[in-house]
């Protein structure tokens, strides 16, 4: 069985850090069981898998952290 898209693919989206990258699908997994509309046409049921064929397109992007003076 192959997977896409793969963690290859998904990790050139992201800059090669496998952390950012399962925080990326996580949270935009949480935001589509909240409801939030897929980004792409994807006929799979698991959200984990909706998210990541986001990520793959283009449709998310991270958010770089900012330093933030209180």
């Amino acid at each position: 069985m192959i997977v896409k898209p793969t963690v290859s693919e998904l990790l050139e989206e992201v800059g090669d850090n496998r952390y950012s990258l399962v925080i990326m699908t996580a949270k935009r997994a949480r935001q589509l069981a909240d409801g939030d509309p897929a980004r792409v046409k994807a006929k799979d049921r698991s959200l984990v898998t909706v998210a990541a064929k986001e990520i793959a397109a283009g449709q998310v992007k991270k958010l770089e952290d900012e330093n933030v003076e209180e």
